[in-house]
């Protein structure tokens, strides 16, 4: 007798239970962070009163000591279960920016930034745990996608938000946007918490097993594709740390451009983000596949640059060529990045699933605090020169990609299960179902 199963069931798309909250929220907590991540060190020079190279100085400090708390937040993960520590940095940062206009003294912004800041660094690690917690197979991917629209669409309106309310209240509106951020993480964590997280039976008896970090400095093939990352995260900072750079010197291109390239970055994340990944995820492609695809398309848009740089044309088609090298690189991003979360959400082992995207999320850490310096350097020898490197990284990336696909997780290389032939008793011509793969 034949089994028949729900599209969505056959494809690991079923809805995750209490999605619609889940992306509410997190759009919400987007549109706070986009209020005064554009202008950080302004925005907390007014909320506290402090001069622009204290609040410099303790932002650093307290930024490197939430990069060591990280594996502490996938230790807490693997203990206590993904949405309750998402739940409580949820809180911390509520608490934090309801406190900030009020810790006008260095001591007291030191500790309530202190305490953001641990709960700000660890936010990745918790929610890209939550997302392997509560969906599985394809949905997985989707949520990825999802959740980087959302983000990116939520910053550009909080960006927004916060132009207009300075725009009101000059810079006192400061203090009303740190308010208005304290009760967007607030809400988010309230509708979070209707999210219900998938229960395994076998995987709640394997979580009583004691495992560490040594578990995962023992897996070689997810140790690589953390290396894997840490080359295509270096192409991440770009956009941001390099091409203005490159653009002012290099080029010497008017800086409006950098405006453009970002507005054209962001409208494409947040407008087609969801479109792409969805068309990569019923291709039927390999997850280690289409990650790798995307490293190509970010090595396409770096050569570009080189090319760019090496002919320096007029103004006209500088532009024309620099937004259709962000459109690129851009492409790249909405390929990579659903693939490559989703690819290491699901080649982590269940138990001890914190720890390794802890590890994971060091690649992007590590990247963006070497990205700075390294472009600088680079840049000062020749303005195509880091685009070179950026190249090389994105190539090695793919090719790292590919040669690791047989050594991972066929839960994680597949998003669907593979189709395997099963006879039918009545003597039928055999169907296709999906194995059944460890998530």
């Amino acid at each position: 007798m034949a089994v028949f199963r729900s599209k969505a069931a056959a494809t690991g798309e079923a809805k995750v239970a209490g999605e619609r909250s889940l992306l509410l929220g997190i759009g919400i907590s987007a549109v706070g962070i986009g209020m005064y991540v554009p202008f950080s060190l302004v925005f907390f020079h007014h909320v506290t009163g402090l001069s622009l190279t204290l609040v410099g100085l303790v932002m650093t400090v307290t930024g490197l000591t939430g990069l060591a708390f990280m594996p502490l937040a996938g230790s807490a993960v693997d203990r206590f279960g993904a949405k309750r520590v998402n739940l409580v940095l949820y809180g911390i940062r509520a608490l934090g920016f309801a406190l900030y206009p009020f810790a006008s003294s260095l001591p007291a912004f030191a500790a309530v930034a202190l305490v953001t800041a641990l709960a700000d660094r660890s936010f990745g690690v918790v929610q890209q745990s939550l997302i392997g917690e509560v969906a599985r197979g394809a949905a997985r991917d989707r949520l990825q996608a999802s959740t980087r629209a959302l983000q990116n669409a939520g910053m550009g309106a909080g960006a927004l938000l916060v132009t207009g309310v300075l725009a009101l209240w000059g810079t006192g509106g400061f203090t009303y946007t740190a308010w208005a951020n304290s009760l967007a993480f607030a809400l988010a964590g309230l509708l979070v918490s209707r999210v219900r997280p998938v229960r395994d039976a076998v995987a709640g008896l394997a979580r009583r097993a004691p495992a560490g970090y040594r578990m995962v400095l023992r897996d070689r093939p997810f140790l690589g594709l953390t290396a894997a990352n840490f080359l295509t995260a270096l192409g991440y900072s770009a956009l941001s740390v390099l091409f203005p750079l490159y653009l002012s010197t290099w080029l010497a291109a008017p800086d409006s451009l950098t405006g453009a390239a970002f507005t054209v970055n962001t409208v494409l994340c947040a407008g087609i983000g969801v479109l792409i990944a969805g068309r990569v995820r019923r291709s039927g492609a390999r997850r280690t596949r289409s990650t790798a695809l995307g490293a190509l398309l970010f090595a396409a848009a770096f050569a570009g640059q080189i090319v760019l740089g090496t002919l320096r044309p007029g103004q006209t088609v500088t532009l024309v060529a620099l937004l259709a090298i962000v459109v690129v690189y851009t492409l790249g991003e909405l390929v990579h990045s659903p693939s490559g979360g989703a690819l290491s959400v699901s080649a982590a082992p269940e138990t001890v699933r914190g720890r390794y995207l802890a590890t994971y999320q060091l690649s992007y850490s590590l990247a963006s605090a070497l990205a700075p310096s390294l472009f600088t350097a680079l840049l000062a020898v020749d303005g195509r020169l880091p685009w070179a490197v950026l190249t090389v990284a994105a190539l090695g990336a793919a090719l790292a990609l590919v040669r690791l696909e047989p050594h991972l997780p066929a839960g994680a290389v597949h998003a669907e299960p593979p189709a395997v032939a099963v006879a039918l008793t009545d003597g039928t011509a055999p169907e296709r179902r999906p194995a059944t793969v460890a998530a």
